[in-house]
């Protein structure tokens, strides 16, 4: 165990990261050492950020606080603190169940932790944050919570209802982690079209991307987790101004069958889904969508699967992932319905409709080969440099290897007469062809 050590560990989605980090940049600068996601924790304080939105996800928070208690009976760290999620929906459970657990907060009174390691909160620290992500790029949460009820859907039961954060905060943050060196801004959210409704008696969304597409030094800046219901239309007309603002929106669809979309409670149909999707590819030419789709669901049917196999035919989503449904307590579908579609053939229809997409990623894949993209290096990687396109969020898409051997040789700064591969700068920009396509992976050489 290392005093004055306070490791953290983060579970689960970019949301929770967000909150780790801003409570390590408070928590830091009280004097702490801050070690984020260690695989050897040794700190007098461990903190699990737990996630709890379905069946693996609370599996592995679960696991991750169990194994820290073998080590705290062992002597090798201090103090367990859990957080997030999970503890916001089961706090007395995990307490009833896991005494170990030396302090319980939940999604929204983490701040606490501060208080009571007898510090307090530092407002001039608002905006800052203990960066975890590669610095050229960060997340940032416009708001908390969601309205939409769906009806598999735990977040509503573990967030509560939509909660702006106030414009000028996010432009603050966004501003501050520019000026320390981070290019490329994440804009992320459970619902991220719905942002100002609580607020501003309004959708803002538009109005916020383009206060932050000007903002000098925002390189990039990517949309992550709209609704396709009520659509803000005018922020089509924003994405398509401003080439900063990544020709990327990552939508969940979850299915394309009306008698499942019904159940599902996500109040939009078939037609109208295709309609929207249309209408953003025109109004924003090149566009790369991201969506999710579930398979499972209960009531359906085979005739509702092979639907959304024909509508993910049709609209060849560049990005696409998709899962099982998993029932969640408390939910809507839960309460009203009966798990009723075997485990295997869940797991058929997921198989089925991920070898679809895979070929037609590829498909999409290969328009790039030939073509020349900007790329952002994000790392080294063994012998390729790693990038991705405005297209690619980290991650989850797919991403751009540059050949370390590809790269033209330059006199090294030691000896003129020795030349070396060039070295290609992290976090900057490269012009780069596309020479060949994988699914989920393109090949490049520097132009």
């Amino acid at each position: 165990m290392i005093r004055n050590r306070i490791d953290l560990i983060t579970l689960g989605c970019s949301k929770n990261l967000v909150d780790s980090e801003r409570l390590m940049g408070q928590l830091a600068a009280c004097g702490y050492r801050m070690h984020h996601d260690p695989e050897d924790p040794k700190g007098e304080i461990v903190i699990v950020n737990t996630c709890g939105f379905i069946g693996d996800a609370k599996e592995e928070s679960i696991n991750t606080i169990l194994g820290l208690t073998e080590l705290k009976k062992r002597r090798k760290i201090g103090q367990i603190f859990v957080m997030g999620c999970l503890s916001e929906r089961y706090r007395k459970e995990l307490m009833a169940e896991i005494p170990e657990i030396d302090r319980l907060y939940g999604k929204f009174d983490w701040k606490q932790i501060l208080s009571d390691l007898g510090h307090q909160g530092d407002d001039s620290l608002r905006g800052q944050r203990f960066q975890t992500s590669p610095k050229h790029y960060a997340y940032v949460k416009i708001s908390e919570g969601c309205n939409r009820m769906c009806a598999y859907c735990a977040i509503p039961l573990i967030t509560g209802r939509y909660k702006s954060r106030p414009m000028e905060d996010v432009i603050h943050e966004v501003e501050t982690l520019v000026a320390g060196g981070v290019h490329e801004i994440q804009l992320i959210a459970q619902d991220l079209t719905g942002y100002g409704i609580d607020r501003y008696k309004r959708y803002c969304i538009a109005e916020l991307v383009e206060k932050i597409a000007q903002i000098p030094g925002v390189e990039w800046l990517r949309l992550h987790y709209a609704y396709p219901n009520d659509f803000p239309m005018d922020l089509l007309d924003v994405m398509a101004k401003y080439p900063n603002i990544c020709k990327y929106l990552d939508i969940a669809l979850q299915h394309a069958s009306d008698h499942v979309l019904e159940r599902m409670l996500r109040r939009i149909t078939r037609q109208e889904t295709e309609t929207l999707l249309a209408e953003i590819r025109r109004r924003v030419p090149g566009i790369h969508l991201r969506t999710t789709l579930m398979v499972g669901f209960p009531g359906e049917t085979e005739a509702d699967f092979q639907e959304m196999k024909d509508f993910v035919r049709r609209q060849r989503f560049e990005r696409m992932g998709a899962f099982a449904f998993c029932e969640e307590e408390g939910t809507y579908a839960a309460l009203h319905y009966q798990d009723d579609v075997p485990a295997e053939v869940k797991q058929r229809r997921l198989d089925e409709l991920m070898t679809l997409q895979q070929e037609i990623s590829l498909q999409c894949q290969q328009q790039k080969e030939g073509r020349t993209f900007r790329v952002i290096i994000d790392r080294q990687d063994g012998e390729y440099y790693v990038g991705r396109t405005e297209y690619d969020s980290p991650e989850v898409d797919p991403e751009v290897l540059i050949p370390i051997e590809s790269l033209p040789k330059v006199p090294t700064a030691v000896d003129r007469s020795i030349r070396s591969h060039m070295a290609l700068r992290i976090g900057h920009f490269y012009n780069v062809e596309i020479v060949r396509a994988e699914p989920y992976e393109l090949i490049g050489k520097l132009v």
